[in-house]
């Protein structure tokens, strides 16, 4: 069977872990005590053939500078997000630059994973044949498929984030399903000129990695970044929201990345801007009316 380390004890760190547990003997790393008899030490990890990374992006250039991995390692990285101005994947090819990188992406909440429901994802690569040394090592629930559109994989899973935190806003301000129902497409239009500028694909933006993952992410309590949208609708703080939720939800630092870079590039991403400047202390009800006029 083939030897897989994850890095990563949160709850997609977890998941991935009995997910490929399944079908390998797969192993996990996390700086907390799991629990469990599979949790290994990253000396150990070095040992394995596959490496799966999901930890959290703004934390991914401490962990890269510290947690070495052999040079030529086959890499899945199913961390999201944009970090210092930084797509993951460039954060990665700086530090491991002839490694066999390849980027997950869809829609998959960990606790469905968990559970062994069904689902599909992609497998995004540069090169098409590392992802697909991938395709047989995931379980029987999981269909995966190869893609090579890496910047617009991981664009689609950082930027549906945000587009979540706007439509939970959506529903905690009881806007309806009409204005939800608006902005989530509305969100993946404006996705999809995003990652365009950065030479994505327009068909990947239809798939798995972007209205699939958006749809989910953006209308659903299980979504984290759904969660924290509601709880500023709310009026409470982005402190107290993130404390209620317990986890990290990556869309609070993506919104502002995404905004600053859209600044610099002159790209036109009002709903990002506008859930950036919310979280910075802005009425959701002052964005709701700008949003209408922009």
């Amino acid at each position: 069977m083939p030897k897989i380390s994850v890095f990563g004890g949160g709850a997609w760190g977890k998941a991935l872990h009995l997910a490929f547990s399944k079908t390998n003997h797969c192993s996990i790393v996390s700086r907390k005590n799991l629990g469990i008899e599979s949790q290994i030490s990253s000396q150990v990890a070095q040992e394995s053939e596959f490496f799966i990374v999901a930890i959290a992006s703004s934390a991914l250039h401490s962990w890269l500078a510290t947690s070495p991995l052999p040079a030529n390692s086959k890499i899945l990285v199913a961390s999201k997000g944009i970090a210092q101005g930084q797509f993951v994947s460039e954060i990665f090819e700086s530090f491991y630059p002839q490694s066999k990188l390849c980027f997950l992406a869809g829609p998959s909440f960990a606790k469905e994973v968990q559970d062994s429901l069904p689902c599909a994802l992609n497998i995004h690569s540069k090169e098409i044949h590392y992802a697909k040394e991938w395709l047989q090592l995931f379980p029987n629930f999981i269909k995966p498929y190869a893609c090579n559109d890496v910047i617009g994989g991981e664009i689609g899973g950082a930027y549906k984030n945000v587009i979540a935190i706007a439509s939970g806003i959506c529903e905690g301000m009881k806007l309806g399903n009409n204005a939800r129902s608006s902005l989530v497409a509305r969100g993946l239009v404006e996705m999809t000129r995003f990652g365009k500028y950065f030479g994505a694909k327009d068909s990947t933006f239809l798939g798995l990695s972007g209205a699939g993952d958006l749809f989910l992410t953006a209308n659903s309590m299980l979504s984290r970044n759904f969660r924290v949208g509601i709880g500023l609708a709310s009026g409470k703080s982005l402190m107290a929201v993130l404390e209620e939720i317990g986890e990290v939800a990556e869309g609070v630092k993506t919104s502002k990345e995404i905004y600053l870079m859209s600044q610099k590039y002159g790209i036109y991403t009002p709903i990002a801007q506008e859930v950036a400047l919310i979280i910075d202390g802005k009425s959701p009800k002052q964005s709701l009316s700008d949003l209408m006029k922009s």
